[in-house]
């Protein structure tokens, strides 16, 4: 790919960052074109649909995710890690409306890999007596979109999202009931 052809890639991805956080999957892309300082057809030519924008804008916000997942089983506590990801990715979802769609959204490869990345906090957590021995992947994976789309549709105050979280992250812990 020619160098200006990747800036304007790039600039487009960034712009539709901006506009699908602030409008929603359903935001236009006349707009993305117009923050992009780009035609419309410039748009077009790297991203045929709406659908193949959203599914990169997706896999760029999900490759950031699943690296800040793995910098936290890198360095992150053991006992803290996956607590800390959950609630910054909370938190994250609800400052930026698309993330909650990249969890549902069928990009295998990227969804492995945080899938992988949670599952690996999640031993480091149980190995640190931190979580629930019985807890598994898929439940945690499960708590987390709920807990994003609650943050997305559910008109949650920052305060309640935080609450709900902690909650949440409380029937993780080790010691809570139902271990």
């Amino acid at each position: 790919m020619r160098a200006d052809a990747r800036r304007n890639r790039e600039r487009i991805l960034a712009a539709a960052r901006d506009v699908f956080a602030e409008g929603g999957p359903a935001a236009g892309t006349e707009e993305v074109a117009r923050r992009a300082g780009v035609a419309t057809g410039t748009v077009f030519r790297h991203f045929p649909t709406k659908s193949d924008l959203l599914r990169a804008l997706m896999k760029d916000l999900l490759t950031q995710v699943t690296a800040e997942a793995a910098a936290l089983v890198e360095h992150g506590d053991p006992a803290t890690a996956l607590f800390e990801f959950f609630t910054g990715l909370v938190r994250r979802t609800a400052a930026n409306r698309v993330v909650v769609g990249m969890l549902d959204v069928s990009l295998d490869e990227p969804i492995a890999s945080l899938t992988d990345a949670v599952a690996t906090l999640l031993t480091r957590a149980q190995a640190a007596g931190a979580v629930r021995a019985g807890v598994r992947t898929d439940e945690v994976m499960a708590l987390l979109v709920s807990a994003c789309q609650g943050a997305l549709h559910g008109g949650w105050r920052p305060d309640l999202r935080e609450r709900t979280v902690e909650i949440m992250l409380r029937g993780l812990k080790s010691g809570s009931k139902g271990e």
